[in-house]
């Protein structure tokens, strides 16, 4: 078990009623976590050990680590544990680390009982990744490699092609494959390699074993033959990114069994997708069985998302009995991560932001948006800023850089997707990339949390500026949202070269609503100087406002109740 899922099993051990106060907090937020219990305290941890993907002990370190100290085997299969203690000051993660997400743990719980993180994986210590951390398996001498990573000394990076790895400290360096093999190595690579002291090999998500058989195969018989021609063709199984098939296989205990063996999925792909798959070894009977001329050497090269083009047949399809495998090797495609960092307050970005802005290695956003983020990235990570108005080069440049073969964060504020970063991006990447969406609170969001609720019904969001699109068409989406009675949301509402557009819209909501209707304007939402100003149709002055607002104008149906506004969502009002 390399990382902790929202699905892993969580056993919570507590000696005393304290303790178990703090287990039933837990147990109340994560419905996969359980409290353990047994005839001991001994006993209740030693089978949450044995039956769950990770522990939280709420007890003294000194007795948990005499437990469970005889049932230590392999870190890359053990638990997680995590020590709190009985005042819920600490969150200490013993055991499991960045690979088995015991510090991931840690941070999880001590944000939800109130409790400080206590990490000492040297590379979290130092915010380096380790490089157990990247979601890849990773062999040989790991324990030498990052201590010459932690301590400065020089290591080679020495890759098949251009994985989008994360940023590494400057003492890893790129380097040819047939440099002379001195010092410490971290290679990357799907090939069997032997081992020595002094290297660590990540094996990438590389390969994909398309895998036919007759019906009822036993999985044995298609474990053994696909290892065997692994073996064979020099290829590490830890590569395995997927086993792949005919739809009409999905059912096939014998392939399932085989993946969930290797910890890898099932894909299935439809038999006219299969048929159009140039292959060198065709078969008319396997047409006739199945719809298509090739199950094995089609299925490899589709791979997860059925783009054969950047794919290469490594193994052709041998049979056994009654199964048939085929292996190919898919090139690596850039990672572009398009990261919504929100409306600017810190803990209003997501975890899943931070996740993904630590696992770039190249950062691309404008300077401003860049500098709330720096104290999150990791040591390495090249930042490529630039200001105002250069959002088209932004997109450009981060494309560019992931279809280099780099992990790329792509950042802006609010969501990314809302007049920000992801659409001219996204007009300009293809499919040599994997692009990652992250949503963001937009400011939109923050704006209607700070003025209550005036976003309980329809409502629209339309950009005033009319330096991508004419008036004329922003103007016939304003009378549009005014004759449907929406709550109207206006970014980029006025500048000091756009000062009449706002007046024009606020006329034309006019026409078609009480002048009585709430107006809410919220300046810096989330950020310092934030301000909030309440007015009306008819009393708001366009002057308060400017490019770092967003201007919600209430339906028909909005109130001020309390100072705040409302919108009801129809089911009643009270008066």
């Amino acid at each position: 078990m390399h990382h902790l899922t929202s699905h892993a099993r969580i056993g919570l051990v507590a000696a005393t009623a304290a303790g178990r106060r703090h287990a039933r907090s837990v147990a109340d937020a994560w419905p996969h976590a359980r409290l353990v219990r047994g005839e001991s305290v001994a006993d209740a941890l030693r089978t949450a050990w044995a039956d769950c993907d990770a522990v939280i002990a709420f007890l003294a370190t000194g007795a948990v680590v005499r437990i469970l100290a005889p049932l230590l085997g392999d870190k890359r299969t053990d638990p997680a544990v995590v020590v709190v203690d009985e005042a819920a000051r600490h969150a200490v993660a013993l055991l499991g680390g960045h690979a088995g997400g015991g510090n991931a743990l840690a941070e999880a719980v001590g944000a939800l009982v109130d409790a400080r993180p206590v990490v000492t994986t040297a590379t979290d210590a130092v915010d380096l990744p380790g490089l157990d951390t990247l979601g890849w398996p990773v062999e040989g001498a790991v324990a030498a490699v990052s201590r010459a990573i932690l301590d400065g000394d020089p290591v080679r990076l020495v890759a098949d092609a251009d994985w989008p790895l994360p940023a590494l400290p400057p003492n890893v360096r790129p380097c040819a494959a047939d440099a002379e093999p001195t010092g410490y190595r971290l290679l990357v690579t799907d090939r069997l390699v032997p081992p020595d002291d002094r290297t660590a090999v990540l094996r990438p998500p590389s390969l994909v074993a398309g895998i036919g058989a007759s019906r009822g195969v036993p999985a044995d018989e298609v474990r053994d033959l696909l290892h065997r021609e692994l073996t064979s063709a020099g290829l590490s199984p830890a590569s395995l990114r997927c086993l792949a098939s005919v739809d009409v296989k999905a059912d096939e205990a014998g392939i399932a069994a085989t993946a969930d063996a290797l910890g890898v999925p099932l894909v299935t792909h439809p038999a006219v997708a299969l048929a159009a798959v140039d292959v060198p070894h065709p078969s008319e009977v396997v047409r006739a069985a199945v719809g298509t001329p090739s199950v094995a050497e089609a299925a490899a090269l589709l791979g997860v998302d059925g783009r054969p083009g950047d794919a290469e047949l490594l193994v052709p399809k041998t049979a056994s009995a009654m199964a048939t495998v085929a292996v190919a090797r898919h090139a690596p495609r850039g990672r572009l991560a398009v990261v919504g960092l929100g409306p600017g307050a810190a803990d209003l970005r997501t975890p899943r932001a931070v996740a993904e802005l630590r696992r770039a290695a190249v950062v691309v956003g404008l300077d401003q948006y860049v500098d709330q983020v720096r104290g999150v990235l990791r040591p390495g990570t090249r930042v490529l800023a630039s200001g105002l108005g250069a959002e088209e080069a932004r997109a450009r440049a981060a494309v560019a850089e992931a279809a280099a073969g780099r992990a790329v964060a792509l950042i802006g504020s609010g969501d990314a997707g809302v007049y920000a970063m992801a659409s001219p991006a996204l007009e300009y990447a293809d499919e040599r990339i994997d692009v990652v969406g992250v949503p963001g609170v937009t400011a939109a969001l923050a704006a209607g949390a700070l003025l209550g609720a005036p976003l309980g019904h329809d409502h629209a969001y339309l950009s005033l500026s009319d330096l991508h699109t004419p008036w004329e068409v922003i103007e016939r989406r304003v009378t549009a949202v005014a004759e449907g009675d929406f709550v109207a949301l206006f970014y980029n509402p006025r500048s000091r070269a756009r000062d009449w557009q706002l007046g024009r819209a606020l006329a034309i909501l006019a026409a078609h609503r009480p002048p009585d209707t709430p107006v809410g304007v919220v300046r810096n939402a989330s950020r310092a100087g934030e301000r909030v100003h309440l007015a009306t149709l008819a009393t708001l002055d366009p002057q308060v406002v400017d490019m770092y607002s967003v201007v919600v104008v209430g339906s028909s149906d909005t109130r001020l109740v309390a100072g705040r506004m409302v919108t009801p969502r129809g089911y009643r009002w009270r008066s």
